[in-house]
């Protein structure tokens, strides 16, 4: 299972750091993603990070904005996301995949529930 953390109301401009947490080691070995859903729109990916941490991915819409990483044991996912918009308002999920770093909402097979993040202007 995968349980993110971290949501909330920020301010425009302000900072947030998303965490995902995996309940199972075997994790470490799958690539992860965040993706996020705002209301009335379609899942849209964010960022993902190969099983070793070495291979990011970025929309362009949070590039050089958002920072995805993972722990040293790597079952454990963070995006910091920095100098935040409003429209960067949405429900934001963390996912694993064994494909490695692909962009695809349909090529990852878990799924968190998802953390609210909101951003008022």
């Amino acid at each position: 299972q995968l349980v993110e953390s971290g949501g909330g109301l920020v301010q425009a401009g302000g900072s947030l750091r998303l965490s995902c947490a995996a309940s199972e080691r075997t994790f470490s070995n799958y690539a992860m993603g965040w993706f996020r859903q705002a209301p009335g729109k379609e899942r849209e990916f964010v960022a993902a990070i190969s099983w070793s941490g070495i291979t990011t991915a970025y929309a362009d819409s949070v590039k050089g904005r958002f920072t995805i990483s993972r722990g040293i044991a790597r079952s454990t996912v963070t995006l910091e996301m920095s100098s935040l918009k409003p429209e960067d308002t949405a429900l934001y999920y963390c996912a694993a995949t064994f494909r490695g770093v692909v962009t695809a909402a349909t090529l990852y097979a878990y799924w968190g529930q998802g953390t609210q993040v909101t951003v008022s202007s």
